[in-house]
């Protein structure tokens, strides 16, 4: 008798939904920390902003205005009023303002919305103000 050693097609099926349901189960696991992980990374880049607000204040004795945007910190503003002595480098590590962790650009008022001097925004995964869970806003009034 000559036998052939190898798998049945019951075998390798039973195998391949096995590895099919575990990828999935580990694939949802991911997916709920890259969410986690991208809301972090927004309150981490408006923290850093607010640090580098408070030293452009602390140069030029007032923030920049709405119009000028975040965009002061990253190199010297051309809507008055103008900063005197700004520094070569800016107030950021970056010579561009990087978006938020869905790719939307943070907004920037002059007061906040509550009387804060000044409020930094994402609006979250969906770009549109208000949303709930990842499409929250996240706002440097909240911490």
């Amino acid at each position: 008798m000559n036998r052939k050693s190898g798998f049945t097609l019951i075998e390798i099926l039973i195998a391949m939904t096995i590895i099919g349901i575990l990828s999935g189960v580990v694939g949802l696991s991911v997916a709920g920390y890259l969410r986690k992980a991208k809301l972090e990374a927004a309150r981490s880049q408006i923290k850093t902003f607010q640090t580098a607000l408070q030293m452009y204040k602390a140069a030029h004795a007032q923030l920049p205005n709405t119009a000028q945007g975040l965009e002061a910190l990253c190199g010297e503003p051309k809507i008055p009023p103008l900063p005197k002595e700004y520094p070569p480098e800016g107030y950021l590590e970056s010579r561009n303002l990087p978006p938020d962790p869905w790719g939307n650009p943070y907004i920037y008022l002059v007061p906040g919305r509550k009387g804060e001097p000044c409020e930094i925004i994402s609006y979250g995964s969906d770009g549109e103000e208000g949303g709930t869970g990842e499409a929250a806003d996240i706002s440097s009034g909240q911490f």
